[in-house]
């Protein structure tokens, strides 16, 4: 199926592209199969760069005051993220 759709289709194409022509395989092994080949559809869209370091900003300070020692679950959390992706882009 990769081969007769000029090397574009990745694992979700090819894997209903099988279904249509009644072949009945799971989409994981179609990905693990192409995997293995080194197989890769086309990724349509420029990619993404979420972030882009300043290497001379001095490295903020450690608010938390690591090691993490909690006496009890639950009492300290901490989460950090770059990016969201939603319906409208990135935030």
């Amino acid at each position: 199926m990769f081969e007769e759709n000029w090397q574009v289709y990745g694992v979700r194409k090819v894997w209903r592209q099988l279904g249509r022509v009644g072949i009945t395989v799971a989409r994981c092994t179609v990905a693990r199969l192409m995997k293995d080949m080194g197989l890769q559809g086309i990724i349509r869209g420029k990619p993404h760069r979420t972030t882009a370091p300043d290497r001379k900003a001095p490295c903020p300070l450690d608010q938390v005051n690591r090691p993490f020692r909690v006496s009890a679950p639950n009492r300290l959390w901490v989460s950090d993220f770059t990016y969201v992706g939603t319906w409208r882009g990135f935030v």
